[in-house]
């Protein structure tokens, strides 16, 4: 999701470490310590305004959220939106997802959530799709070896690419969602996005996938 530039933004991110992570390298193997608890560590890659992560965090106390965003002026409206609602339960960084691994230890992560991810539609740009084969070998060192991804998009074009990419790299689909919004889930949370699409009645697709032990 892209918004305009909004002036200072990172400036304001900067302003409160007590939720934006300065420095997430240092965190590395530590993310339940510095959440003063045991509970696993469910991780969201592309936040947009963080009305998800937001709902998330709120209705699973007991699971610590980190809501992973590269934009700074997007973050900064996570962020706001944290300060609100002042969740113990979750933290948020300003990062790439291509560098995961400098940030979380093999197997500290338990789930990553993938929302609506820009669908890179050009050829050239196949490499910058957060379910090319590069990025699934990321999380599949940080995820624990029960983790799993859930993944949604309203793009088809994405969602079919999607899925024979998670076939060839040899990862489980453990659940395949035609249309989301008129199946048996109850529990799904909405993005923005989502809410928007499904409102002009487009199909909402979800895959959980996992990866052999």
């Amino acid at each position: 999701m892209r918004l305009r530039n909004r002036p200072g933004a990172m400036e304001k991110l900067t302003a409160h470490p007590e939720y934006v992570i300065q420095q997430p390298e240092t965190l590395k193997g530590k993310w339940r310590g510095n959440f003063n608890n045991d509970n696993p560590v469910h991780i969201e890659i592309g936040t947009g305004k963080g009305q998800f992560i937001i709902e998330t965090a709120k209705q699973n106390p007991h699971v610590n959220f980190v809501g992973i965003e590269l934009q700074t002026s997007v973050l900064l409206s996570v962020l706001e939106k944290q300060l609100e609602e002042e969740l113990p339960n979750l933290l948020l960084l300003q990062a790439d997802a291509a560098n995961l691994q400098e940030y979380f230890e093999e197997g500290e992560v338990g789930r990553i959530y993938l929302n609506f991810s820009d669908p890179w539609p050009k050829k050239r740009h196949e490499k910058r799709r957060l379910t090319y084969k590069t990025f699934l070998t990321t999380y599949e060192k940080v995820l624990a070896d029960d983790g799993e991804i859930i993944f949604k998009t309203d793009n088809q074009g994405l969602f079919e690419y999607s899925l024979v990419s998670f076939s060839e790299y040899g990862a489980k689909l453990e659940d395949v969602k035609l249309d989301l919004h008129h199946s048996d889930v109850e529990d799904n949370v909405m993005t923005e996005y989502e809410e928007k699409f499904s409102k002009k009645g487009n199909r909402i697709y979800r895959a959980i996938i996992g990866f052999e032990n």
